[in-house]
């Protein structure tokens, strides 16, 4: 039989071994941004079309993590750079995705 004492102990002890887990364990959410120009930004969107102008034809996808030069000027939402990677062209993408 576990004293009264011991019990609140063990609880105590659990309670902070949970909160510890959930404080480590638990990731950061994504803050996006907009761009700054003459700054190569990093995706944080899961995917960002890449455009020929803006909210025009689609020319290829930037995905989270990838590069892109902001380059300005911006309108409209979008902003015009250097979408490096398999893209490596210039193109518009929605302003507001990056990290």
């Amino acid at each position: 039989m576990v004293s009264v004492g011991g019990r609140r102990r063990f609880a105590a002890l659990v309670a902070g071994v949970v909160a510890v887990a959930v404080a480590v364990g638990a990731p950061a959410p994504a803050q996006a941004a907009n761009g700054t120009i003459g700054q190569r930004e990093t995706v944080c969107a899961s995917d960002l079309f890449v455009r020929t102008t803006p909210n025009g034809a689609w020319m290829g996808t930037l995905e989270q993590g990838q590069t892109f030069l902001v380059e300005g000027p911006r309108s409209g939402g979008y902003v015009y750079g250097f979408a490096y990677g398999h893209i490596n062209r210039r193109g518009w993408v929605q302003d507001g995705w990056f990290c």
